[in-house]
């Protein structure tokens, strides 16, 4: 896992991070002036909730911003991404997709679906929020982890503890110092990362993975990838890495 310098790990950009919370969510909350509804079902066996996104024609987009009250009413659907595992602070991200639900005979759908003109997405995580638009979600891949990523992390919490200890050496040492302990919060394509402790507060290391995972059968050979990095870390190698 050596890398040059400070160049930044590969990670999930906004786009597909949001592809991958839709993916794997199984309940949201729907937003508009009448009030809140929470929404669960979306997806598993039997009748379950889908939302489809559509293009909002520019007659609904001039005439929601017309006047108040006047023309389609705006909605909002709202996921939370929480980390499957124990840790402190368990939510992950939250993702606000804006635009307006459809009923008509030109969207028609299956039973237990509905249609969404889409104005904007917004991925709020670490306190920062990014507005990406459709032709990027359109655009973007869904993280091929993204569905078992929770069996994936509690398996590996509750059956191979040992694991993430292991993995605590390709953590930087000023990282580990005064940690608690450290849960694996999240993985995706790209890597896995490693939630730090304290006292008072927590901080998250990331471990790239030595080659992206195009296929859910992968993951486990760039976790014994990083196994095998781990076992033969030597001090000298943090001169190298940035891990």
């Amino acid at each position: 896992m050596r890398r040059l310098f400070n160049a930044p790990l590969a990670q999930p950009t906004s786009a597909e991070r949001i592809r991958s919370i839709l993916t794997a969510a199984d309940s949201m909350t729907v937003v508009t002036d009448e009030g809140r509804t929470e929404v669960s079902r979306l997806g598993g066996p039997g009748i379950s909730e889908h939302v489809h996104l559509h293009p909002a024609p520019t007659r609904v987009r001039e005439s929601a911003t017309a006047v108040p009250g006047d023309g389609p009413v705006r909605a909002t659907l709202e996921f939370t991404d929480i980390a499957p595992t124990p840790v402190r602070d368990r939510v992950r991200a939250r993702v606000l997709l804006v635009g307006w639900l459809v009923d008509s005979a030109e969207h028609s759908t299956p039973q237990g679906s509905r249609c969404m003109q889409f104005d904007h997405a917004v991925l709020d995580r670490d306190g920062e929020r990014v507005t990406v638009s459709l032709d990027e979600l359109m655009e973007a891949d869904t993280d091929p982890l993204a569905t078992c990523e929770a069996g994936m992390l509690t398996h590996l919490l509750d059956d191979h503890g040992d694991i993430v200890d292991l993995l605590l050496r390709l953590v930087k040492p000023r990282l580990t110092l005064g940690a608690r302990r450290a849960l694996p919060v999240a993985i995706d394509r790209y890597g896995i990362t490693l939630r730090l402790e304290y006292a008072d507060t927590y901080a998250d290391a990331r471990l790239p993975f030595p080659a992206p995972v195009k296929e859910v059968d992968q993951a486990g050979v760039r976790i014994h990838s990083l196994l095998n990095m781990a076992r033969h870390r030597t001090p000298r190698s943090w001169l190298l890495s940035d891990s």
